[in-house]
């Protein structure tokens, strides 16, 4: 009997749920992202959505960072 070796490689396409689980959200928080253009839309494969994971990294790297400096912090100084 021949035993599947598990793949080391993430999958080029997700779900919704797995899309917001692979940015670190809640799928109801990534719908208002994907609403607000934050996030990406999905493809069409047939009659289901799917978010390119590719297409989820570019737009997780325009997210600001903690470091960024936020205008009402200015507006108290």
């Amino acid at each position: 009997m021949t035993q599947r070796q598990p793949s080391i490689y993430l999958p080029r396409g997700f779900s919704r749920e797995k899309a917001a689980e692979y940015v670190g959200v809640s799928a109801s928080k990534f719908d208002e992202m994907v609403k607000e253009g934050i996030m990406p839309g999905s493809k069409r494969v047939g009659s289901r959505r799917i978010w390119d994971r590719l297409a989820l990294d570019s737009h997780f790297d325009e997210l600001p960072g903690h470091d960024t400096v936020n205008p009402w912090d200015e507006a108290d100084a």
